[in-house]
């Protein structure tokens, strides 16, 4: 019993972290039909901004609590500045060009990203551990467990449901709802498709960012980070159904659960069922359990 406990609570966490990331990475793609490869960089910039920032704050005589102000400040300030510069300087002037040229683009940014992270910060890892700390441990059911990475699971949870009322109860959602179904259509009827392309990528920025910023309290924060990351996010994606947030959310579930049962029962095939679970996902369903219906052209 307590096994299985220790799984479901792990899995959920891991899902939960998986979920953050991925559900940034879905929502450009729903709207923007862009795979976007350098989603990993905002994640490792991320994790590393929120480093130095909480590094940064416990040094100073302010309030302890307030430790959790520099990881949402960190995600903010990656989300906003990487999304702003990467989809003006870059994507617009590939929205109409072959997609895998823009594959390879952001491909390109990517690894690009990775050399400027390591010429700020270097190669040496970032330990910000105090807002972990801060929190301490709860027990279930006679096993310790610490409440930070359970925060990981309600922060996952308000991100869904933010995300799924303001697609489907505010006017900017109904909008974003319309280019998603027929950009040119929307364009034809007065809505600001550049407006709302780059607001739909520096939110999917700040998502990818804000998985690093929250979970660099419990990792070490190194180089290579965001290689791991976006490769899972990507199995994610293609298992719930590429554009679609219940797919995100569904596919997150599935692999992070199924990881933490291989890891606790059979760690020797930790990243062989997660790649088997999307195999045969796409052997049955090739465009995903998800995946939102597409708008035919006449």
């Amino acid at each position: 019993m307590q096994q299985l406990i220790v799984i479901l609570v792990d899995g959920l966490v891991f899902s939960s972290y998986l979920f953050m990331v991925a559900v940034g990475l879905t929502v450009i793609f729903g709207v923007l039909k862009i795979l976007n490869v350098a989603h990993g960089a905002f994640y490792a910039f991320g994790a590393y901004m929120s480093a130095t920032l909480i590094g940064a704050y416990y040094e100073t005589d302010l309030p302890e609590y307030g430790g959790f102000v520099a990881i949402f400040a960190a995600a903010l300030i990656v989300g906003v500045f990487f999304g702003f510069v990467l989809e003006r300087g870059l994507l617009r002037f590939l929205y109409h060009r072959d997609e895998h040229i823009i594959v390879l683009a952001t491909f390109a940014m990517f690894l690009v990203l990775e050399d400027v992270l390591l010429m700020i910060w270097g190669t040496d890892p970032y330990f910000a551990y105090q807002p972990m700390a801060l929190l301490g441990s709860v027990d279930i059911a006679d096993l310790t467990f610490d409440v930070y990475s359970l925060t990981l699971i309600g922060l996952a949870v308000i991100v869904a449901l933010g995300l799924w009322l303001g697609l489907t109860q505010t006017k900017w959602g109904k909008l974003l709802l319309a280019v998603i179904y027929d950009r040119e259509i929307s364009q034809a009827m007065g809505i600001n498709v550049t407006v709302v392309f780059l607001a739909t990528f520096i939110i999917g920025a700040i998502m990818g960012a804000l998985g690093g910023a929250y979970i660099a309290p419990t990792i070490s924060v190194s180089p290579g980070i965001g290689v791991e990351v976006i490769v899972l996010a990507f199995a994610v994606v293609v298992i719930g159904g590429m554009g679609s947030i219940p797919g995100a959310i569904i596919g997150s579930l599935l692999v992070g659960i199924s990881r933490a049962a291989a890891v606790h029962l059979f760690p020797e095939i930790e990243l062989f069922v997660i790649y088997a679970i999307m195999a045969g996902v796409l052997a049955i369903r090739p465009e995903g359990l998800f995946a939102p219906a597409q708008a035919r052209k006449i």
